[in-house]
């Protein structure tokens, strides 16, 4: 299986105001409301799934050490936490390994210091960066 896709259960909410898809996503470490990628008529039951963040981490801002070693997901107003062991990649970014997927990471400047390469972090993020992608195996 590839590294950066996760098995989760996907059922519909309300679409927002501006008519985009959301779906709320149960996996085994929490439940968060996010934007659904794929076609209306995939959503519900379990999917094998791509995370998407479309915001940059800023240590110290809107990421930082974890509270306690275990992969973790929950929503803290409109914004989503995502808990898991950030590493850095060769070409200046990041992946966050979450339960059993990677998400890739856009890193803000300054990035995150060296040290904390391969640690658990806590990464917030607006709920509306957030994605889904269904993804086939």
């Amino acid at each position: 299986m590839d590294d950066d896709v996760v098995l989760v259960q996907v059922e519909a909410v309300p679409r927002t105001s501006t008519g985009s898809a959301r779906v709320r996503v149960r996996s085994d470490v929490g439940t968060a409301v996010v934007f659904w990628a794929g076609a209306s008529e995939e959503v519900g039951g379990e999917h094998h799934v791509e995370w998407s963040i479309d915001e940059d981490v800023s240590w110290g801002s809107n990421t930082w050490p974890a509270a306690v070693p275990a992969f973790g997901l929950w929503e803290n107003g409109g914004q989503l936490v995502f808990r898991g062991r950030l590493s850095f990649t060769a070409d200046g970014g990041a992946t966050l390994e979450f339960a059993s997927a990677l998400i890739l990471l856009d890193l803000a400047t300054p990035g995150p210091p060296e040290v904390v390469s391969g640690t658990g972090a806590e990464v917030q993020v607006p709920q509306s960066s957030v994605s889904l992608y269904p993804y086939l195996l």
